[in-house]
């Protein structure tokens, strides 16, 4: 019996906090060559990049309802009470697998306690989210305070991000091909950020240094009491550019709390090698 925190693949925190506050992660799809992965699980970032860089293309799916109806089921007669806490639903339909399965298994068990909130967010912009409210769950609190931290959170978290290969961007539809050719001619690096749960493109910088220091001024511009708040950086298997960008954070704001991870499967598969992601708070709780 408890409160119990779920999420998907798509929050990308590191195992050691999955573990310590017993989040449940629900593996997202990823597809190459007709092969079929579960996001984290018999599929890493690492491998996944490796493949990427050699050439190999994947696509990727949301999870089911079924895995969400038997998640709940197995929650509900352990009369835990359920919080999922989703991938923006602007980025993939697994928020409205959790909404089915939600409607059906309240249909057979009414008494059920679920919860499911879309919070816009993505990788560890989600992660953040999860994290505090999964810490909230362990310390005993009650479950409207959770959910009002979950959707205030989710409401004032940043995304911004940058990416290393246009390429990338190109096969997701997110940029043109004249735009991706161009780019990589000229050294282009775009800065995108997340605007109610959908992918933006802002700026254009050129040079991967130039783009990495202006993501840390954005977040100068928009963030709030960043020394006091848990910064999120996550990565396409390029850890030498978000300790870059953590030291820049160090130095320029006094930050000291982070959370560092690789983006996961089914972002990378999209995004591509090279990403860097910051996340923060553009308001105080």
């Amino acid at each position: 019996m408890g409160i119990k925190i779920i999420t998907d693949s798509g929050c990308d925190l590191p195992r050691h906090i999955i573990q310590e506050y017993n989040i449940e992660v629900l593996p997202l799809f990823v597809y190459e060559e007709g092969n079929e992965y579960l996001d984290g699980e018999n599929i890493q970032p690492e491998e996944l990049y490796n493949n990427m860089r050699r050439g190999t293309i994947y696509t990727t799916s949301q999870v089911p309802p079924s895995k969400f109806k038997d998640s709940f089921i197995k929650h509900g007669k352990n009369k835990d009470e359920v919080i999922y806490i989703g991938f923006s639903s602007q980025l993939t339909g697994t928020y409205q697998s959790a909404l089915i399965a939600k409607e059906e298994v309240l249909e057979t068990y009414p008494d059920f306690k679920i919860h499911t909130i879309d919070t816009k967010c993505a990788s560890l912009g989600l992660g953040l989210v999860v994290y505090k409210a999964a810490k909230m769950a362990k310390e005993g609190k009650r479950k409207d305070e959770i959910i009002k931290s979950i959707e205030f959170n989710s409401k004032h978290m940043e995304h911004i991000f940058t990416v290393d290969d246009l390429e990338y961007l190109l096969r997701g539809g997110r940029v043109s091909r004249a735009a991706a050719m161009i780019g990589g001619i000229l050294n282009i690096k775009p800065v995108l950020d997340v605007e109610d749960g959908k992918l933006v493109p802002r700026e254009k910088v050129r040079g991967r240094k130039k783009s990495l220091k202006r993501i840390v001024e954005i977040a100068e511009e928009r963030g709030v009491d960043l020394k006091e708040q848990i910064i999120g950086i996550s990565h396409g298997d390029d850890i030498e550019a978000a300790e870059m960008v953590k030291a820049m954070l160090e130095e320029k704001f006094g930050c000291n709390k982070f959370i560092i991870n690789m983006v996961g499967c089914v972002i990378g598969a999209h995004s591509g090698p090279g990403t860097l992601a910051l996340f923060f708070l553009n308001e105080k709780e």
